[in-house]
């Protein structure tokens, strides 16, 4: 099953209110391994951008004065994702700024069917635990030392893992042909070696035991096993 994990940058919380998409990264999974295919985008939000915005992910006016329109790179978005299921964490943000995106260029919006939002995932594995990005690395052993700033396309590779965990764990090997993509997975075994060996204990029924199970057996009225 192909799946694609990505995550936005944008320049607020809501593009009702004149936010814009600034960037995007998409990771390509394929039965939850990652097959090495991503798109990653920066585009012009024709706009400035907020301080704060930019403290969180590092994007300034004058690094995205040079990048494309959104309207420029659309279709490419849109071929790289086909009609795949979608992976964000908190997704209906990040859906609703494509769609709006994808609104101002007279394209449909994305299938809210295909939606799936690993912050709901999370709060199901782990009612009542913190469920942003960095707590659910932290909770499954995942590095983001490198993750200084907030950045689509790292977020996305930090979120395929953590999607992978939430699903039922890792998938331990991988082994990718020239023209077709083939996943073998191969099993562990974790051996305590610090507990002492038990004998094993006998479960057999003893005479007695036997002797009054076939008591009982007798005072059944009209047992099913009769018939």
């Amino acid at each position: 099953m192909r799946e694609i994990i990505f995550d936005t940058e944008t320049t607020g919380f809501d593009p009702k209110n004149g936010d814009r998409l600034v960037e995007i990264g998409c990771i390509e999974m394929v039965n939850r391994v990652l097959t090495g295919r991503s798109y990653h985008a920066y585009f012009n939000p024709e706009r400035t951008m907020p301080a704060e915005a930019e403290a969180v992910h590092g994007l300034s006016d004058a690094f995205l004065a040079d990048k494309p329109l959104f309207a420029q790179g659309a279709q490419d978005f849109l071929d790289f994702i086909e009609d795949s299921p979608m992976i964000a964490h908190n997704a209906a943000f990040d859906f609703n700024f494509i769609d709006h995106e994808l609104e101002r260029i007279g394209l449909p919006k994305v299938d809210r069917a295909r939606m799936v939002d690993t912050v709901a995932l999370a709060k199901v594995r782990h009612p009542g635990a913190k469920l942003s990005l960095d707590a659910l690395c932290t909770r499954y052993g995942i590095d983001r030392s490198h993750r200084t700033k907030h950045g689509a396309l790292l977020d996305a590779e930090l979120l395929a893992q953590v999607y992978v965990e939430l699903r039922g764990g890792r998938q331990i090997g991988l082994e990718l042909g020239a023209e077709t993509t083939e996943i073998v997975a191969e099993a562990k075994v974790l051996v305590r070696k610090d507990r002492p060996f038990r004998q094993p204990r006998p479960h057999a029924a003893t005479e007695a035991e036997l002797s009054l199970h076939g008591e009982f057996l007798k005072s059944v009225d009209t047992p099913l096993w009769g018939e």
